[in-house]
């Protein structure tokens, strides 16, 4: 084996690996706020899929909202950060563990839901412009 064909595979494999630290990283994250139960819930977007698939000359079967399945969600709310992945279902992009669920049909009134033997549902709101996020209250 020559040396010269082992320094192309380094080369080769560490720029892949730094190309997909980049997609990883420095993704511009967008997050958006609402208040589910008088608490403030953040939710920002990963758009993983798209990143490893990359460009694709075709459009992509249940693609929505400008998600894939394979993206998720990262949730803030209260004392736990939840990540979690697209679903496959029809109709506005929804995310779910198994456990947790949430999906933005209306964007004044988010779904957020948990399952613990029954389903606990969330009321959740738009956060007021100007509003203080660490009130309880939304005014």
């Amino acid at each position: 084996m020559s040396c010269v064909g082992t320094e192309v595979r380094f080369l080769l494999s560490s720029g892949f690996c730094l190309l997909l630290w980049l997609l990883v990283f420095a993704s511009p994250a967008i997050a958006e706020t609402w208040l589910c139960d008088g608490d403030p819930i953040t939710v920002e977007r990963t758009t993983l899929a798209q990143d490893a698939i990359g460009p694709m000359a075709g459009p992509i079967p249940n693609s929505a909202d400008g998600t894939l399945p394979g993206d998720g969600i990262v949730l803030r709310w209260r004392d736990l950060k939840l990540q979690l992945p697209r679903t496959n279902n029809s109709g506005a992009p929804s995310y779910t563990d198994g456990r947790w669920w949430w999906r933005v049909d209306d964007p004044d009134h988010p779904e957020f839901r948990q399952r613990r033997g029954s389903i606990v549902t969330y009321a959740c709101e738009s956060q007021v412009a100007d509003a203080n996020p660490l009130s309880s209250r939304n005014s």
